[in-house]
């Protein structure tokens, strides 16, 4: 059984992106999302990650971003639309 993330593995922001800057995403201009914590980190996310979320306004909602030991994705989930 694998232990929980700690805390400090984990970050909270929020995201109001609209579906043409998306699109700039997902056609690979772009390949990462910056955006900043609500604990005041700055957190650079692959755009590819948000492709789930994405609906015909875009990407919105409160995200909580899961990280490992090397600062390297693991997994995201919205908390909030």
């Amino acid at each position: 059984m694998s232990d929980p993330p700690r805390a400090s593995h984990l970050a909270r922001f929020a995201l109001n992106i609209s579906a043409d800057l998306y699109l700039s995403y997902y056609q690979g201009r772009a390949r990462a999302v910056v955006v900043h914590g609500f604990d005041g980190r700055s957190l650079q996310i692959p755009a590819g990650v948000l492709q789930r979320f994405v609906t015909h306004e875009g990407v919105e909602g409160v995200f909580e971003i899961e990280f490992d030991d090397k600062q390297k994705f693991v997994s995201i989930r919205r908390v909030e639309s």
